[in-house]
């Protein structure tokens, strides 16, 4: 007897082989709701492999990186060991990936994984990764993208570390021909991993939570004691975990903020660091 296909069926197909949605819903449609027999039936088709090997975790991998006069595009694909990240096809597939991010900006993951491959517009993308599954022998999968549009007054930087395992980016805000000092901060924040950009942004719920330890280690001093100390482990923790800051890794006796004071007053123009960003494999 047919079912009717629900969104709960699909969502649990996905959930059982790591398929995409635009699959899970036709092969569902194939099977008139059936999950088994469309289970059964990916498993006959080309996509047999993939499906069987879905659900084995993808704990390495690679983030790749790309830019046009329009955006920059960051993309994580993991595989489950490191002999095959260092796969040529897997960088081949990595480099297709992101080749086909920056030329079509999707709005999403979702969305991404259902577009039609440009170089086979029979696959999709997720499609396409099914047939890289079957070539390696590993799970691979798309983890993440994202997608950052460049403005006139602003220069963003990338940089790749440990061959794609970390990858930063910085945006500088005041002029679009500062990407040297802005790869020179990005290289900054692969060494220095900040958590926040600026005191400003530090969750308030953070600096209380380091209150409390502070005052925790300070159990019997008089109050008025306890809050400079208080005060001043605030003070280093901002200090060491916002980007702006920091001791530059590369000259300790400047800031973040110093280095690109420093730079807007040369080129007469009002420069800061606006946002950033790290990603590391599997983050």
């Amino acid at each position: 007897m047919s079912k009717p296909v629900t969104p709960t069926m699909i969502k649990e197909l996905r959930e059982r082989t790591g398929i995409g949605m635009g699959k899970c819903k036709e092969a569902l449609d194939e099977a008139h709701g059936d999950i088994e027999l469309a289970i059964a039936n990916l498993r006959k088709s080309g996509m047999a492999t993939a499906v069987k090997k879905e659900g084995r975790a993808t704990n390495e991998g690679m983030i790749g990186s790309a830019e046009d006069s329009h955006a920059v595009v960051l993309v994580e694909v993991n595989a489950e060991t490191d002999f095959v990240v260092k796969n040529d096809r897997f960088k081949q597939f990595l480099e297709s990936i992101v080749h086909e991010v920056l030329h079509t900006k999707p709005a999403s993951l979702e969305a991404f994984l259902q577009q039609k491959y440009s170089k086979d517009h029979d696959l999709t993308i997720d499609q396409y990764r099914a047939t890289v599954i079957q070539a390696i022998g590993e799970n691979i999968q798309i983890r993440r993208l994202l997608v950052i549009p460049k403005a006139q007054n602003k220069s963003l930087a990338l940089y790749s570390h440990q061959g794609g395992k970390i990858v930063t980016l910085v945006e500088i805000t005041g002029s679009a021909k500062e990407e040297a000092l802005a790869k020179d901060i990005a290289m900054h924040v692969a060494a220095a991993a900040p958590e926040f950009l600026s005191p400003e942004t530090v969750p308030a719920d953070v600096i209380n939570h380091e209150k409390e330890i502070a005052k925790g280690q300070m159990v019997g001093k008089p109050a008025n004691i306890i809050e400079k100390i208080v005060e001043g482990k605030i003070k280093s923790f901002v200090d060491a975990n916002c980007l702006v800051c920091q001791k530059y890794i590369r000259d300790d006796s400047v800031s973040i903020t110093e280095l690109v004071n420093k730079r807007a007053k040369e080129a007469g123009a009002p420069l800061q660091v606006t946002h950033f960003l790290r990603w590391s494999v599997g983050q």
